[in-house]
C-alpha cells in the first residue's frame, strides 16, 4: 500500500517546500488587524464553525487541498522531522501612524498639513505625464496660494481636483485645455462644463466655489466662478453651511455617498510619510513647530525608518514615547524599531508593557511570540500565539505559529491538530499548506509504523 502523503504531487510539493526558507520575521508587511482579547489556556482552541474550511477565500476562490485529518495517522519520523524548515508568517513590520481625525470631523477651511513639495511628488508617483498647461510645481502652488487666500485647506482641495480630474489625466466630459478643475458646471451627457482662460484662474474659481459652500464671507479676489452667485441666490440651505469636506457627499456630487471620504483618503496618502526628501522636509517642518507633539516625532520616525536610517528612528520614537507614555503607536513602533537593531531585550520589554496596557492589540502579541520563539522559549511563544489568536481568531498565522511551536516543543499530535485548525480558519494560506505536507512527508510509511510498534512491544516483553 503507498503511503498517502508519498504520492508525486505531495513530494513535488515538498520538494518545493524546503526550497523556501523559514521565516521568522521577515519584512513583508502585514495589516493590524486588532479585537477583544481574553485568556486561554494554552491547548484551548478557538470555536470555529463545521463549515469554515469549506469557505471561499479571496472572493470565490477556494483551494482544492488534501485532507489530512484531524488526528495524525501515523508516527513521526523524529530525524527527517529535526531537518525540516516549518514555515512562519512574518512579523508585522509597518509602523503605525499618528492616528488621523475621523472624516466627518476634517473642515473645508483651514491650513495645509501636506507640503507642496509633498504634493508635487504625489501627483508624479500617480501620473508621471499630467495634461496641464503648466507645471506640476505650477499648478500646486496656485492652490496653495489662491486656497490659502481664502482660508481653505489648499492641500485637500487640490486632491479634490485629483479626483476629480483622475490625476489630470481627465477622460470625461471635461477637456485639459478648460482648465477646470473640479467639474464646474458639468452635468453629464457631454455637457462641458466652465472653462478658465489659465490654469491660474481655473484654481481661483474652483476655491471660490468651495468658499460658496463652506463660508458666508465672500472672497477676497474678484469673482470669477460663473456658479458662485447662483448658490448664494438659490441655494440658501447650502451656501455656507456646509463646513466638512464629507458634507459635500451628494450635494458637489450626485449620488456621490463618499464623495468626501474619497478625497481625504487621497489626502492621506499624499502626506502620509515615505522615505523622500520631501516627506523628510515635512517631517522636519512638523518637529519645528510642535517640537511638544508626540505626533511629529512619530512621523519623523517612521520617515527615517523607511529611509532606514533605523537609530534616528528610535530616537524620535523614544520622543514621541516620552511626551506620550501610553500611545500605542509610539510605544509599538520602538519595539519594531529596537526588534531590526537586534535589541531584543529592549524590544521584548516594550512588547510586555503594551500586552498590559493593550492586551487586545493582536500585532504586538505575535511580534513576541516570534521572539520567544526564536529564543527557545517555546511555551512562553505558545502563549503570545494564543493571545494574539484570542485578538484576532481568523489569524491563520498564528495558529499556524502554535503549530511550529508545538513542533519544537516535539508534541506531534498538538502540533497536526493545530495545524489542522489553521486550515479551517484559512485553507488558502500557503503556510500552512506547505506545513501540513512537510509535516505528513515526516510520517513513517505503513509498513515502517507497523515494524516500530512490533519493536515497541518486543522491548515491554
Amino acid at each position: 500500500m503507498q503511503h498517502p502523503f508519498r504520492t508525486p504531487l505531495a513530494l513535488g510539493a515538498l520538494s518545493l517546500c524546503l526550497l523556501l526558507p523559514l521565516t521568522a520575521g521577515g519584512s513583508a508587511a502585514r495589516r493590524h488587524a486588532p479585537a477583544a482579547e481574553t485568556s486561554a489556556s494554552r491547548h484551548a482552541a478557538p470555536a470555529l464553525p463545521a463549515d469554515i474550511a469549506q469557505r471561499p477565500i479571496a472572493g470565490n476562490i477556494t483551494i482544492a487541498r488534501p485532507d489530512f485529518g484531524r488526528e495524525m495517522p501515523a508516527e513521526v519520523n523524529k530525524k527527517l522531522i529535526g531537518e525540516v524548515a516549518f514555515r512562519l508568517a512574518p512579523a508585522y513590520d509597518l509602523p503605525l501612524l499618528p492616528d488621523e481625525a475621523a472624516p466627518e470631523t476634517v473642515s473645508i477651511l483651514g491650513p495645509a498639513e501636506a507640503t507642496q513639495e509633498q504634493m508635487a511628488a504625489f501627483i508624479r508617483r500617480r501620473n508621471p505625464q499630467p495634461k496641464l498647461a503648466c507645471t506640476v510645481e505650477e499648478i500646486v502652488r496656485y492652490y496653495y496660494a489662491e486656497a490659502g487666500r481664502e482660508g481653505i485647506r489648499p492641500d485637500v482641495a487640490l486632491c479634490q481636483a485629483l479626483k476629480e480630474t483622475g490625476f489630470f489625466a481627465y477622460g470625461g466630459d471635461v477637456l485639459p485645455a478648460q482648465n477646470n478643475f473640479c467639474g464646474l458646471g458639468t452635468t453629464g451627457g457631454g455637457v462641458r462644463g466652465a472653462k478658465f482662460a489659465t490654469p491660474e484662474l481655473g484654481v481661483r474659481a474652483h476655491i471660490q466655489h468651495l468658499l460658496a459652500y463652506a463660508s458666508s464671507e465672500p472672497p477676497v479676489a474678484p469673482i470669477i466662478d460663473p456658479r458662485y452667485d447662483l448658490i448664494v441666490r438659490e441655494h440658501p440651505d447650502i451656501h455656507g453651511r456646509i463646513t466638512r469636506w464629507t458634507g459635500l457627499n451628494g450635494v458637489w456630487a450626485v449620488p456621490g455617498k463618499t464623495y468626501g471620504q474619497d478625497i481625504l483618503r487621497l489626502w492621506a496618502a499624499a502626506k502620509a510619510p515615505d522615505g523622500s526628501d520631501a516627506s523628510l522636509a515635512a517631517a522636519e517642518a512638523k518637529v519645528r513647530q510642535a517640537p511638544d507633539d508626540a505626533s511629529a516625532y512619530l512621523y519623523r520616525g517612521i520617515v527615517y525608518e523607511k529611509r532606514g536610517d533605523l537609530a534616528r528612528a528610535a530616537q524620535d520614537f523614544a520622543a514621541a514615547a516620552s511626551l506620550a507614555p501610553h500611545d500605542l503607536a509610539a510605544r509599538y513602533d520602538l519595539a519594531l524599531t529596537a526588534a531590526k537593531l537586534g535589541e531584543t531585550k529592549d524590544a521584548l520589554t516594550l512588547y510586555d508593557e503594551l500586552r498590559d496596557e493593550h492586551p487586545d492589540f493582536a500585532p504586538a502579541a505575535y511580534n513576541r511570540g516570534l521572539l520567544q520563539l526564536a529564543d527557545g522559549r517555546y511555551s512562553e511563544a505558545i502563549d503570545d500565539f494564543r493571545r494574539a489568536l484570542n485578538a484576532n481568531p481568523q489569524s491563520a498565522a498564528a495558529q499556524n505559529a502554535i503549530a511550529v511551536s508545538e513542533l519544537r516543543l516535539k508534541d506531534y499530535p498538538a502540533a497536526w491538530a493545530a495545524l489542522e485548525r489553521a486550515a479551517q480558519i484559512n485553507n488558502a494560506d500557503f503556510d500552512v499548506l506547505a506545513n501540513q505536507i512537510l509535516f505528513a512527508a515526516c510520517l513513517k510509511t505503513p509498513q515502517k509504523n507497523a515494524k516500530s510498534k512490533a519493536k515497541a512491544k518486543r522491548r515491554r516483553q
